[in-house]
Protein backbone atom coordinates (compact mmCIF):
# COMPACT_ATOMS: atom_id res chain seq x y z
CA UNK A 1 0.00 0.00 0.00
CA UNK A 2 1.09 3.62 -0.88
CA UNK A 3 2.49 5.62 2.14
CA UNK A 4 -0.24 8.62 2.30
CA UNK A 5 1.30 12.06 1.42
CA UNK A 6 -0.75 15.32 1.11
CA UNK A 7 1.51 17.03 -0.30
CA UNK A 8 0.02 20.48 -0.69
CA UNK A 9 -3.50 22.24 -1.05
CA UNK A 10 -4.55 24.22 -3.99
CA UNK A 11 -7.42 27.08 -4.57
CA UNK A 12 -9.00 27.76 -7.87
CA UNK A 13 -11.13 31.07 -7.76
CA UNK A 14 -11.83 31.23 -11.36
CA UNK A 15 -14.25 28.73 -11.83
CA UNK A 16 -18.36 28.93 -11.94
CA UNK A 17 -20.67 26.06 -12.03
CA UNK A 18 -23.31 25.15 -14.51
CA UNK A 19 -26.37 22.89 -13.23
CA UNK A 20 -28.84 21.64 -15.69
CA UNK A 21 -31.99 20.19 -13.93
CA UNK A 22 -34.74 18.30 -15.43
CA UNK A 23 -33.15 17.20 -18.19
CA UNK A 24 -34.05 13.54 -20.16
CA UNK A 25 -31.74 10.72 -18.33
CA UNK A 26 -31.43 8.71 -21.30
CA UNK A 27 -28.08 7.35 -23.07
CA UNK A 28 -26.53 10.12 -25.16
CA UNK A 29 -27.17 13.46 -23.44
CA UNK A 30 -23.92 13.50 -20.58
CA UNK A 31 -22.31 12.91 -24.43
CA UNK A 32 -24.24 15.36 -25.91
CA UNK A 33 -23.75 18.16 -23.21
CA UNK A 34 -20.19 17.42 -23.38
CA UNK A 35 -19.24 17.37 -26.82
CA UNK A 36 -21.01 20.61 -27.12
CA UNK A 37 -18.59 22.23 -24.94
CA UNK A 38 -15.72 20.62 -25.92
CA UNK A 39 -16.42 21.68 -29.38
CA UNK A 40 -16.19 25.39 -28.44
CA UNK A 41 -13.10 24.08 -26.49
CA UNK A 42 -14.51 24.94 -23.31
CA UNK A 43 -12.50 22.96 -20.48
CA UNK A 44 -14.74 20.91 -17.69
CA UNK A 45 -12.95 20.56 -14.06
CA UNK A 46 -15.76 18.60 -12.39
CA UNK A 47 -18.80 16.50 -13.06
CA UNK A 48 -21.38 15.92 -11.22
CA UNK A 49 -24.49 13.64 -12.21
CA UNK A 50 -27.23 12.77 -10.04
CA UNK A 51 -29.09 9.03 -10.13
CA UNK A 52 -32.21 9.83 -12.50
CA UNK A 53 -35.43 10.03 -10.87
CA UNK A 54 -38.06 8.43 -13.60
CA UNK A 55 -37.31 9.95 -16.74
CA UNK A 56 -35.03 13.37 -15.71
CA UNK A 57 -31.71 13.28 -14.50
CA UNK A 58 -29.19 16.46 -13.03
CA UNK A 59 -25.93 17.45 -14.17
CA UNK A 60 -23.90 19.81 -12.86
CA UNK A 61 -20.24 20.43 -13.72
CA UNK A 62 -17.77 23.68 -13.81
CA UNK A 63 -15.95 25.68 -16.45
CA UNK A 64 -13.38 28.63 -16.21
CA UNK A 65 -15.72 32.06 -15.59
CA UNK A 66 -14.30 33.18 -18.59
CA UNK A 67 -16.51 30.68 -20.77
CA UNK A 68 -19.33 30.50 -18.10
CA UNK A 69 -21.90 33.37 -20.52
CA UNK A 70 -20.89 31.15 -23.51
CA UNK A 71 -21.71 27.78 -21.63
CA UNK A 72 -24.84 29.15 -20.49
CA UNK A 73 -25.81 29.51 -24.23
CA UNK A 74 -24.83 26.68 -25.72
CA UNK A 75 -26.42 24.80 -22.75
CA UNK A 76 -29.57 26.62 -23.02
CA UNK A 77 -29.70 25.76 -26.17
CA UNK A 78 -29.40 22.18 -25.79
CA UNK A 79 -32.33 22.40 -22.97
CA UNK A 80 -34.47 24.07 -25.94
CA UNK A 81 -33.92 21.31 -27.96
CA UNK A 82 -34.98 18.68 -25.29
CA UNK A 83 -37.98 20.61 -24.34
CA UNK A 84 -37.50 20.19 -21.26
CA UNK A 85 -34.85 21.33 -18.36
CA UNK A 86 -33.78 24.23 -16.47
CA UNK A 87 -30.54 25.58 -16.03
CA UNK A 88 -28.67 27.57 -13.21
CA UNK A 89 -24.87 28.96 -13.48
CA UNK A 90 -23.11 30.53 -10.44
CA UNK A 91 -19.93 32.31 -11.08
CA UNK A 92 -19.23 32.76 -6.95
CA UNK A 93 -17.77 29.45 -6.72
CA UNK A 94 -13.82 28.46 -5.81
CA UNK A 95 -12.40 24.58 -5.78
CA UNK A 96 -10.25 23.92 -2.76
CA UNK A 97 -7.86 20.51 -3.39
CA UNK A 98 -5.56 18.37 -1.34
CA UNK A 99 -3.20 16.57 -3.32
CA UNK A 100 -1.32 14.26 -2.74
CA UNK A 101 -0.05 10.31 -3.47
CA UNK A 102 -2.78 7.18 -2.64
CA UNK A 103 -5.50 9.50 -1.80
CA UNK A 104 -7.86 6.47 -2.58
CA UNK A 105 -6.27 3.98 -1.00
CA UNK A 106 -6.23 5.17 2.59
CA UNK A 107 -9.31 5.51 4.49
CA UNK A 108 -10.36 9.02 6.59
CA UNK A 109 -8.16 11.89 4.00
CA UNK A 110 -12.01 13.13 2.84
CA UNK A 111 -13.78 12.51 5.90
CA UNK A 112 -10.72 14.54 7.82
CA UNK A 113 -11.30 17.08 5.06
CA UNK A 114 -14.99 17.05 4.86
CA UNK A 115 -15.50 17.47 8.73
CA UNK A 116 -12.74 20.44 8.70
CA UNK A 117 -14.89 22.29 6.67
CA UNK A 118 -18.07 21.47 8.42
CA UNK A 119 -16.74 22.08 11.72
CA UNK A 120 -16.00 25.55 10.66
CA UNK A 121 -18.90 26.47 8.41
CA UNK A 122 -18.02 25.61 5.25
CA UNK A 123 -20.59 24.27 2.81
CA UNK A 124 -19.32 21.64 0.26
CA UNK A 125 -21.49 21.90 -2.64
CA UNK A 126 -19.67 19.32 -5.38
CA UNK A 127 -17.22 16.88 -4.63
CA UNK A 128 -14.06 15.34 -7.03
CA UNK A 129 -12.30 12.62 -6.07
CA UNK A 130 -9.10 10.88 -7.78
CA UNK A 131 -6.10 9.18 -7.26
CA UNK A 132 -4.16 12.30 -5.98
CA UNK A 133 -6.41 14.62 -5.03
CA UNK A 134 -9.83 15.30 -3.63
CA UNK A 135 -11.53 18.47 -4.73
CA UNK A 136 -14.32 20.68 -3.12
CA UNK A 137 -16.49 23.44 -4.50
CA UNK A 138 -17.02 25.84 -2.18
CA UNK A 139 -18.31 29.49 -2.10
CA UNK A 140 -15.76 31.84 -3.26
CA UNK A 141 -15.06 34.01 -0.27
CA UNK A 142 -14.68 30.78 1.60
CA UNK A 143 -11.93 29.89 -0.45
CA UNK A 144 -8.86 31.13 1.74
CA UNK A 145 -9.92 30.17 4.95
CA UNK A 146 -10.40 26.83 3.57
CA UNK A 147 -7.19 26.79 2.25
CA UNK A 148 -5.52 27.35 5.69
CA UNK A 149 -8.05 24.93 7.22
CA UNK A 150 -7.21 22.16 4.88
CA UNK A 151 -3.26 23.04 5.00
CA UNK A 152 -3.67 22.69 8.90
CA UNK A 153 -4.71 19.87 9.12
CA UNK A 154 -3.04 17.58 7.09
CA UNK A 155 0.43 19.33 9.18
CA UNK A 156 1.67 21.23 5.80
CA UNK A 157 3.13 24.18 7.64
CA UNK A 158 5.37 21.87 10.04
Amino acid sequence: MEKLLVTGVTLKKDEAQVSMTDIPDKPGVAAEIFQTLAREKITVDIIVQSTGKGSINTISFTVPEKDLKQAELLMTSLLNSYGSGKISVNANIAIVSAVGVGMKSHVGVASSMFTALAENGINIEMISTSEIKISCVIEKDQGKKALNIIHDIFGLGK
